[in-house]
């Protein structure tokens, strides 16, 4: 099966490059051949979660907005695996497939959509889904141009599958504005349908994924503290469900995890087992999530 994965979300700082960065890793080592495209056209910093040094906040040419520019052929490419510092992402099963980085430029921009940049996306992807089995596509915030493009692009992919992740923290502000960003006027639903999708299709195509969730029951929470969160974890599940946003649509948690918080990279077995600095739950959920994108049950009509 081939797939092609964008990753939104209504606001920064959510985790959203983080976590798909970390998906795609995880189906790299299931032995996917697996390509990222960063479309975070406004700050293309996907290479600094590969700890690659080329590409940390985008290249200086040759990138993908020169390449949707049209000054460039093709956009370049980052083989993670080969290029990253860190040696245990180096260090990966024999069986594992490739993960390859096409970056963005450094300080260019976003820019707005039109159908030669459709054309040339639509060009380029289709090379892609031809070459690897699953391409991520990591998108500005928001109502951006990049999305607006990406739909556009998705409306053409015939006989590919397509998923549409869309991040959220679990607190009042980001639930709301996440619904808005799928639900709302101009949304992605709204767009779609203007671009020619079918509106329950791209629903049905569509699941949403909680980030940074704090587990009420962890350990250095006072009893207080415990309890109010339990509360508001009630109180937020009800609202999530008015807003569209609830389990039905839910496809996976991400729990909070101090390393993320303070560096964020792809998590290694290294991390966890050897030194210890990960928690294993969010290696898990990184991988749960990796194998639902392919699950089929996961994805039916609701």
């Amino acid at each position: 099966m081939t797939m092609l994965v964008f990753a939104t979300s209504d606001k920064g700082g959510t985790g959203r490059s983080v976590t798909t960065s970390n998906v795609a890793y995880q189906s790299a080592l299931a032995g996917n051949d697996v390509c990222y495209l960063d479309f975070d056209f406004g700050s293309p910093t996907a290479g600094s979660v590969f700890d690659v040094d080329a590409g940390q906040v985008g290249v200086r040419e040759g990138g993908l907005h020169s390449y949707l520019l049209g000054k460039v052929s093709a956009p370049g490419q980052i083989d993670i695996f080969a290029q990253t510092e860190r040696d245990s992402v180096r260090e990966r099963p024999y069986d594992a497939g490739r993960l390859i980085l096409l970056p963005g430029d450094s300080g260019v921009g976003e820019f707005p959509s039109s159908p030669e940049l459709v054309r040339r996306c639509a060009n380029l992807i289709g090379r892609l889904i031809g070459e690897f089995d699953i391409c991520f596509v990591d998108l500005s915030a928001g109502r951006s141009y990049a999305l607006q493009m990406a739909l556009a692009v998705a409306q053409q992919m015939t006989g590919v599958t397509t998923r549409w992740l869309v991040y959220h923290r679990w607190t009042k502000q980001h639930v709301i504005a996440a619904a808005a960003l799928v639900h709302g006027e101009h949304g992605i639903l709204d767009t779609g349908a203007d671009l020619g999708h079918d509106r329950e299709d791209l629903l049905a195509s569509l699941r949403f994924v909680r980030t940074a969730l704090i587990d009420p029951a962890r350990p250095g929470l006072t009893s207080q503290q415990a309890v109010w969160i339990t509360e508001w974890d009630r109180k937020l599940q009800a609202i999530a469900q008015a807003e569209g946003v609830g389990p039905l649509w839910l496809l996976d948690s991400v729990p909070l995890d101090p390393v993320l918080q303070w560096r964020e990279q792809l998590i290694t077995a290294h991390d966890v087992n050897n030194i210890g600095i990960a928690n294993e739950r969010t290696a898990e959920a990184f991988k749960r999530l990796a194998d639902l994108l392919f699950d089929d049950k996961a994805w039916e009509v609701r």
